[in-house]
């Protein structure tokens, strides 16, 4: 007969597996591409790992052992939802008459979620650390992992990301080393071919960084497109969350959030943040004569401007990323 846990057996398992939950989290979501549900499946890692505590026999690190509960959760749930992508995984920038853009029908497409630093967290003495933390959030490396197979892409993750051994990883899969090395191989070609190497971008803190997400938040609450020409690069490209189309080149980016987006000086209100390792801001929208959660924008700031920006209409992350639903005038 099985014995009921004790407080005793709780606290050992806290003290064992807590410090991992970060890093857990940060290791869905590459897999999923969704911030929320990437805290529903380290929640469930964590069921499935107490449930099975009393049988863990230490053969393996707890670190790898949970690392083989996350990743199977993911593949599991992986299994029956469609991949998340951003516009630009769609198809190529629109290029059709000038038209305002029209959201996708609901539930027609599956859109990746920006991911808040604060919930990952990095450890505030090891800046190299940090650096190579953000590196693996990096919305452009996300957005590519989702056009993986889902195998594929854990293998890619735990072995380029997370430095765990052909071996480990093909104990975390149940498989051979044979199989993660040819899984490894044709990940590598498959991410080259969708996300070839860029210019390195800024890092949030780079004092260059910082000034163009001042000037893209200013440009918006001041309704000033000539402003917002002088911090987009001449090739920015520019999409959002729920619309298909995206645009491409400055001239482009430009007429259409002065001609359907801007609108007039204090419609909107922006508040720095930090996600996915970039430079973002949390979007309110006046609305009722009141400033109400609109959304979350994530830039890719570089040396020579910003290359792209990403706007997440969706209300809901507002919160995630710690903010109130609504702002006093």
């Amino acid at each position: 007969m099985r014995r009921s846990h004790t407080a005793s057996d709780q606290d050992t398992f806290t003290v064992a597996t807590e410090r991992y939950r970060r890093e857990l989290l940060a290791h869905c979501y590459r897999m999923v591409g969704s911030a929320h549900d990437a805290e529903d499946l380290v929640q469930e890692t964590y069921l499935r790992a107490w449930r099975s505590f009393e049988g863990f026999e230490g053969r393996a690190s707890v670190r790898s052992w949970l690392y083989k509960i996350a990743t199977n959760v993911c593949l599991t749930a992986l299994a029956s939802r469609p991949a998340r992508v951003l516009p630009s995984g769609l198809g190529g920038p629109y290029e059709g008459p000038d038209r305002a853009p029209s959201p996708v029908a609901p539930g027609e497409v599956s859109w990746l979620e920006p991911l808040p630093d604060a919930a990952i967290g990095t450890p505030a003495d090891d800046p190299a650390a940090a650096v190579i933390a953000r590196e693996s959030v990096r919305l452009a490396l996300v957005a590519s992992l989702q056009h993986l197979p889902s195998r594929q892409r854990a293998i890619l993750l735990l072995r380029e990301v997370l430095a765990f051994t052909a071996a480990e990883t093909a104990e975390i899969l149940d498989t051979t080393t044979v199989a993660v090395k040819s899984g490894l191989q044709r990940a590598r070609a498959r991410l080259e071919e969708i996300d070839p190497p860029d210019e390195r971008l800024l890092e949030p803190d780079d004092s260059r960084a910082r000034a163009l997400l001042d000037g893209y938040i200013a440009a918006f609450e001041r309704a000033d497109a000539q402003l917002l020409q002088q911090v987009l690069r001449a090739d920015a490209t520019l999409e959002a969350t729920p619309f298909r189309d995206w645009q491409s080149g400055l001239a482009l980016c430009i007429h259409v959030l002065d001609s359907y987006v801007l609108g007039a000086p204090g419609d909107w209100r922006m508040l720095p943040t930090l996600a996915n390792g970039q430079s973002a801001a949390v979007v309110y929208r006046r609305a009722d004569g009141a400033l109400r959660a609109d959304g979350v924008v994530v830039l890719t700031a570089t040396a020579t401007g910003i290359a792209r920006v990403v706007k997440f209409h969706d209300p809901a992350l507002v919160a995630l990323f710690g903010f109130p639903d609504q702002l006093s005038a």
